[in-house]
């Protein structure tokens, strides 16, 4: 059985939502990061990097929450949360998983610590030209990929989810209100957030 190791109000809900959208069942160990515990030699052994999420699946451990999204839909094939080897909706898949991680973020983070970055220069553009592009594609909806939810949903609604509901740092745009709300419907999203409370 995988072991989800998470820390409330924290990036753990993406691996939390993740868990619940398999359907499958999974240990969750709650890891404090407020003492440290992710700083334990024994956390490290799961994620050299000490954050959460984290996960074990036997001898594999792993972190960073697209890593364990990508893993967890191809162990699971039959929770449909990935489009298979072959088919043409995988290339826009991966596409969006990593867009979540890699331009989502740092659009986040960027806003947060202010930093002015030259746009030449930073791997994302510019934070206000990665919401245009992700605005753009969610007007088409319902989900990433069009009428089929995939873990790129969990990633992206989650990010959308604390940058604009919880942390009120991207403003809201109409196509980013009827996204979310369609997440935030999904049973499997409302047991990660009583999970994560």
């Amino acid at each position: 059985m995988m072991k989800l190791y998470y820390s409330p109000r924290s990036r753990s809900f993406t691996g939390l939502w993740l868990m619940e959208e398999t359907g499958q069942p999974y240990e969750r160990v709650l890891t404090d990061i407020s003492t440290g515990a992710q700083k334990t030699p024994e956390f490290l052994a799961v994620n050299p990097m000490g954050k959460v999420p984290a996960l074990r699946d036997g001898d594999v451990g792993l972190g960073e929450a697209a890593a364990i999204c990508a893993y967890v839909a191809e162990r699971y094939p039959d929770a449909g949360l990935a489009p298979p080897v072959g088919d043409p909706r995988r290339a826009h898949y991966l596409y969006w998983m990593f867009f979540a991680s890699t331009c989502i973020e740092a659009a986040v983070m960027q806003i947060f610590t202010k930093i002015q970055v030259p746009t030449s220069t930073a791997g994302w553009g510019e934070a206000t030209q990665v919401f245009d592009v992700l605005d753009k594609a969610l007007e088409k909806g319902p989900w990433i990929l069009g009428e089929k939810f995939s873990a790129a949903d969990i990633l992206i609604g989650a990010g959308l989810n604390f940058a604009i509901n919880i942390f009120k740092m991207v403003p809201a745009r109409p196509s980013f209100d009827r996204y979310l709300a369609r997440c935030v419907a999904r049973p499997a999203f409302q047991r990660a957030m009583a999970l994560a409370a």
